[in-house]
């Protein structure tokens, strides 16, 4: 896989930004792994007395459905599943993160993958919600990931060459810029990110119109 697309909490309740998705991941050639967890839609269930973390799992599940159909809308293939099914992702008592490369290699190489971030637990219930910036992180060293792409938290960024130098350190990026930019899941991650638009994704492998951070 080429690389980790992030859906973050926001974005995935942003119908304008997910239509735009759709049709830039159209243009691949080679579509990477999608990943995500939940949304505003998590305070709609709660809304019909179901507890958050109840709620929350079951956004989780349910997004990674209307994601398959917003693709399919857009003729791109995609196969959906959530992190704790075929063993793929693991959660250990000590909280340790097991990717299971086998599984992953296992699946068709083709069409795209939509991936909830919900990891199996030792005890085989309920699923267990993992941050998303470190999902990614875990995936990317587990199955050697090229890059992990994140989406503008800037509206009006579309162009984002823009608004943004090439590269930004972690080190020299102040809160100002990581507050406008950076979905919230990833605002003090320290990773190795591709920030870019839904526009610009559409031009992968050409990356001249994302910024690094490092």
């Amino acid at each position: 896989m080429p690389y980790i697309a992030v859906l973050d909490y926001e974005h995935l309740d942003n119908g304008l930004f997910l239509n735009a998705f759709a049709k830039s991941l159209a243009q691949h050639e080679n579509p990477g792994i999608i990943i995500h967890a939940d949304s505003k839609y998590t305070d709609r269930i709660i809304q019909t007395g179901v507890m958050r973390a109840d709620a929350r799992i079951r956004a989780m599940k349910d997004l990674n459905h209307r994601l398959i159909a917003l693709l399919a809308d857009q003729g791109v293939a995609a196969i959906g599943l959530n992190g704790y099914q075929k063993g793929l992702i693991r959660i250990s008592e000590d909280e340790r993160l097991e990717v299971n490369v086998e599984q992953f290699r296992s699946l068709p190489p083709q069409p795209a993958l939509v991936i909830s971030a919900l990891a199996e637990t030792e005890s085989g219930n309920q699923p267990q919600p993992v941050p998303l910036a470190r999902f990614a992180d875990s995936l990317q060293t587990a199955l050697e990931i090229d890059e992990i792409l994140i989406f503008s938290a800037k509206e009006n960024s579309e162009v984002i060459k823009q608004h943004l130098p090439d590269k930004a350190s972690w080190d020299k990026t102040d809160s100002e810029f990581r507050k406008e930019q950076l979905p919230d899941e990833f605002l003090n991650s320290g990773l190795k990110l591709r920030l870019t638009t839904a526009g610009s994704f559409a031009k992968y492998p050409d990356l001249a119109e994302s910024t690094l951070i490092f």
